[in-house]
């Protein structure tokens, strides 16, 4: 920790004078770890602090939303609703800036844009939540122009590769690009640090945006900032059209699997493309993020600390397999953080290239994962 901390610290020299060396000890043994490391590392365990944290998260939030559309002299965010997670804490955060800017909520512009993977459930939650903060709806179905593209460049439709996957991705953050010049607004990013740090998103497609607000997020908290929202007051007296108040719809996006539903639905309609399945467990994730890039800890004492705070939940196993697919995706995944756009930095962790992680993007990391393949689980 200290290393990894004298390594960000410039005031730090190395210089031998500057301190002394005292020799101690009397060998070494095995010790038992009594100290407890919880699940989210992020967020306060006492609830009283975690409700002053994440007061001052979202206020945090919209306060960088408001600066940055006062100077680039815009007054209309506009934002594209999923009906997941990420999405909706973007959509709040946009209601609360333009309120504090004094300005009614239907300047916020937000856009749902539903395509061969969209299902009810998100569909109806999206239109619920634009309904209930009283933002301005725009529903634009995406399938013709994906269609009359995979036709351009020479696609089978029935082949739901990335190309299938990433040409909708695409086509939603042109529409959204083109709004903004439409309607003089900014166009919000809604993806999280999680997916930024696993790469976990489609370059040039969601990865891009004008302003982001969730990028020193990660996904654990920003579902818990959900959670927050939808148990206050004022989200208990917010009304959609279905006769759902604000702290349902909330709560039910909380309980949808996280997907980008890029893929067809199953038979019964639901999500088929879940990204937990794909890339692993984001408390898995998160947890390994935080020890390795806050406090520099290697593979191998993270995955100690990991088998600890998720001993009930997980294997020693599983959390062996998924670290290694994040050592592997953090590292070939750089140069989609080398471009990322403007976002605002909460927490003691961000991936921005300007000023908090800058690492090539062909960087070598055969010594990270050499280390991996020797933990034992």
């Amino acid at each position: 920790l200290l290393i990894a901390a004298r390594r960000k610290d410039a005031t730090f020299t190395g210089d031998a004078a500057s301190y002394v060396v005292t020799e101690w000890g009397e060998g070494t043994e095995e010790t038992v770890l009594t100290r407890p490391f919880g699940k989210y590392p992020y967020r306060p365990d006492d609830p009283a602090d975690y409700h002053a944290a994440a007061k001052r998260l979202l206020h945090m939030q919209a306060a960088s939303l408001v600066r940055r559309m006062q100077y680039a002299n815009l007054k209309h965010p506009v934002v594209g609703i999923s009906g997941g997670v990420d999405s909706t804490l973007a959509v709040i955060i946009c209601a609360e800036a333009v309120k504090m800017m004094g300005l009614p909520a239907d300047y916020v512009n937000a856009v749902t844009m539903p395509c061969f993977g969209t299902t009810d459930r998100t569909y109806h939650n999206a239109i619920s939540l634009m309904e209930a903060l009283g933002v301005s709806i725009h529903e634009i179905s995406i399938a013709k122009a994906v269609t009359q593209h995979f036709a351009d460049i020479g696609h089978d439709a029935s082949v739901h590769d990335t190309t299938y996957e990433n040409s909708q991705a695409r086509e939603r953050t042109q529409i959204l690009m083109d709004l903004s010049n439409k309607y003089s607004g900014l166009v919000i990013g809604t993806g999280d640090l999680s997916e930024l740090a696993l790469g976990w998103c489609t370059y040039n497609g969601d990865h891009m945006s004008m302003y982001a607000v969730n990028v020193s997020i990660p996904k654990t908290l920003i579902r818990h900032l959900v959670a927050f929202v939808a148990d206050s007051d004022e989200a208990s007296q917010q009304l959609s059209k279905d006769g759902r108040t604000s702290h349902e719809v909330l709560h039910d996006v909380i309980d949808t699997p996280i997907s980008p539903e890029l893929t067809p639905a199953d038979d019964q309609g639901n999500i088929a493309q879940k990204t937990e399945d794909l890339v692993g467990p984001y408390e898995l994730h998160d947890f390994f993020l935080y020890y390795a890039i806050r406090f520099g800890y290697p593979p191998k004492k993270v995955f100690e600390l990991c088998c600890i705070a998720f001993q009930d939940d997980f294997s020693c196993e599983t959390i062996l397999k998924w670290l290694k697919n994040f050592y592997r995706r953090f590292w070939t995944q750089q140069f989609k953080r080398n471009c990322m756009p403007d976002g605002v930095k909460i927490g003691s962790i961000a991936l921005s290239p300007r000023g908090d992680w800058r690492m090539p993007s062909d960087a070598q990391y055969k010594a990270w994962m050499d280390e991996c393949d020797c933990i034992k689980a």
